[in-house]
């Protein structure tokens, strides 16, 4: 059994989550836990809080138990970008590309 949990259009590139979502991939979630707390990035805070959201979900409404649980999936998606424009030299203007991310954490009791 598995539960999900997933956060949309968070305004933080998918290239700088991917790297984030490496570390904790296939961990137990008392060490995805630990490592997302004290990794100093703006996206592991963000990933921590889909992670407990997942665990909620897995304890709450599936009735799992906590402690033989893993993250079985982690990922970051491309979300929409917004296109936006900055003044360039000799009254050109210069794309500027704010992108975002879906993420997404699947967590499965262990085998």
């Amino acid at each position: 059994m598995q539960a999900r949990a997933e956060a949309k259009h968070i305004r933080i590139s998918p290239r700088k989550m991917k790297a984030i979502a490496d570390l904790v991939r296939g961990k137990n979630i008392k060490d995805a836990q630990a490592i997302l707390k004290f990794t100093p990035r703006k996206g592991a805070e963000i990933f921590l809080k889909v992670l407990n959201s997942a665990v909620a979900n897995a304890e709450n409404n599936n009735h799992l138990d906590v402690e033989t649980l893993i993250v079985k999936e982690i990922y970051a998606n491309q979300g929409p970008t917004m296109k936006r424009w900055n003044a360039g030299s000799m009254g050109r203007a210069n794309p500027v590309l704010r992108r975002s991310s879906h993420v997404g954490v699947v967590v499965a009791e262990k085998e």
